[in-house]
């Protein structure tokens, strides 16, 4: 379906809009945020995405910020981009790709039937998204997609070791760089506990997939304070043919300067030695 701007019935601080959701049988709930202002949804009552109404491009959560700053860096800025979201949440990156580069051609896969509707009708998406949601499982939907190429694709569904596990794979993940274009890029968020196994295995995975594709190695960008101390956190990892330009240390000083700080951007050799192996933790 195509997903334009609607005339949501308006609520106001207190007066949530709340679903079931099928799938994962948790509640949802979509609330003012009265410490940053803006929209929290939130799952099982764990905020899981931050929306601006007033201003799209503001990202709140530090990961969805850090894939902002790489989109913005390596496609030339303003241009329309074709981009698969998988995992949905309260479409924050696909406002953000509608505020920065209007025109673009965007897909998101999202398995939680519900959730699209609610999010949609107390959060109008701005004027003139080009929005395809698809509801389903987020491997099958873009295997069935034979033909169709990205730009970009992004990966949000992964929290740690309830993760779900079949797209925890390097086989998902070449399938995935198969359906980039030759200068595509993939960004995944992992989101693990201070362990870091979740996030060193996905590291071994996307590396493998990126290797048999004949793709550079994997880079990664996140807070700098978890490269020396265990904390949880989300990490950034990319893939894809892009990161074979020549601009790409140009690009990494980008990433780095516009943070959010403390920040981190490793390239390959780098993110192997700093989670490729898993750090031992005490």
């Amino acid at each position: 379906m195509n997903a334009s701007p609607s005339s949501a019935t308006p609520f106001f601080p207190g007066s949530p809009r709340q679903a079931q959701l099928s799938f994962s049988d948790q509640p949802a709930w979509i609330v003012a945020d009265e410490v940053v202002g803006g929209w929290a949804l939130l799952i099982g009552g764990v905020e899981q995405s931050h929306v601006d109404l007033e201003d799209p491009t503001r990202l709140v959560h530090e990961y969805l910020r850090r894939m902002g700053n790489v989109l913005d860096a390596v496609l030339p800025a303003g241009e329309p981009l074709r981009i698969a979201h998988l995992g949905g949440g309260a479409l924050t990156l696909v406002r953000y790709v509608q505020a920065t580069r209007p025109g673009s051609e965007q897909l998101v896969v999202e398995i939680e039937r519900e959730l699209p509707g609610l999010v949609t009708a107390a959060l109008p998406l701005p004027e003139g998204t080009d929005l395809e949601v698809v509801i389903g499982d987020a491997r099958e939907e873009l295997a069935a997609r034979t033909d169709r190429r990205f730009d970009a694709i992004v990966l949000d569904v992964f929290s740690g070791e309830e993760s779900p596990a079949h797209l925890a794979t390097a086989a998902f993940y070449a399938e995935a760089l198969a359906h980039l274009d030759a200068d595509g890029l993939l960004l995944v968020n992992v989101g693990d506990d201070a362990g870091q196994r979740f996030l060193a295995a996905q590291v071994r995975e996307l590396e493998e997939a990126a290797a048999g594709a004949g793709l550079p190695g994997v880079w990664a960008l996140t807070d700098a304070q978890l490269l020396s101390r265990p904390a949880d956190g989300n990490v950034v990892l990319l893939a894809g043919g892009a990161l074979a330009s020549p601009e790409v240390e140009e690009w990494r000083a980008a990433w780095l300067a516009a943070g959010p700080h403390p920040a981190a951007v490793l390239d390959p050799v780098e993110t192997e030695r700093a989670f490729g192996a898993g750090r031992p933790r005490t």
